[in-house]
């Protein structure tokens, strides 16, 4: 009997490593699917290719998509500052719309491979308060994907797997580890430099050190000087 085909959101980070781990240890034949949007942090694609690749994705593809010529964010917009202090409220770095384009695209092309698992790492618990990181999003898009799509209404449903969604930074960092993830090819920092090393005190920063610190286990993160 062939593998399950999923296709796997990767982004090069902490949580999308942990995430193609995991797939592959349920014997899944993985498709991971980056995005070049606009991100300021764009080294993290660099990640992801070298994440891909050590995790055995069968395949590795890049996607360009413009949400940079909307703005609103942090991440997209030069003209905004990464904050580098706690905020309240969802913050700036909350990109519009993001996780729903990237799960609509990835649903397009699992719906190619003939893939019914759609693997993503949002989390609800250690996060920035994104709301399209939430439960209920999930299943309202899971729900919508098996109303589009032609293998929905045939009976073919998608799944959105969401194995961090409960799970602390820590638990994250043990699952990652328990698996025999290399975090240092990983790159998290919403401002990142040429060499994908990380600035301390952006959100996600602060989220992945505190992650490493519960853990227990030493950060193996590369800092900017």
């Amino acid at each position: 009997m062939s593998a399950i085909k999923a296709v796997v959101l990767l982004s090069g980070g902490l949580d999308s490593a942990t995430v193609l781990a995991l797939a592959r240890q349920r014997g899944r034949a993985c498709y991971a699917l980056s995005f070049d949007y606009g991100q300021r942090h764009r080294v993290e694609l660099a990640a992801a290719a070298r994440v891909a690749q050590q995790w055995g994705a069968i395949e590795h593809r890049t996607v360009s998509i413009g949400l940079g010529g909307f703005g609103g964010s942090a991440l997209t917009d030069p003209s905004i500052g990464v904050p580098e202090h706690g905020t309240t409220g969802i913050p700036i770095t909350y990109v519009p719309a993001r996780n729903t384009v990237f799960l609509a695209l990835a649903l397009g092309w699992a719906e190619v491979l003939g893939a019914r698992e759609i693997h993503i790492g949002v989390n609800a618990v250690d996060y920035s308060g994104y709301p399209d990181c939430r439960p209920e999003f999930i299943a309202a898009f899971a729900q919508m994907a098996n109303l589009a799509t032609k293998a929905g209404i045939e009976g073919e449903s998608f799944q959105i797997v969401t194995p961090l969604m409960a799970l602390s930074k820590a638990g994250i960092i043990r699952a990652g580890i328990a698996q025999g993830v290399d975090f240092a090819a990983t790159v998290s920092c919403y401002q990142a430099d040429a060499e994908g090393r990380a600035c301390r005190v952006c959100d996600s920063c602060r989220l992945r050190r505190a992650g490493f610190a519960e853990a227990g286990v030493a950060d193996p993160t590369r800092y900017q000087a």
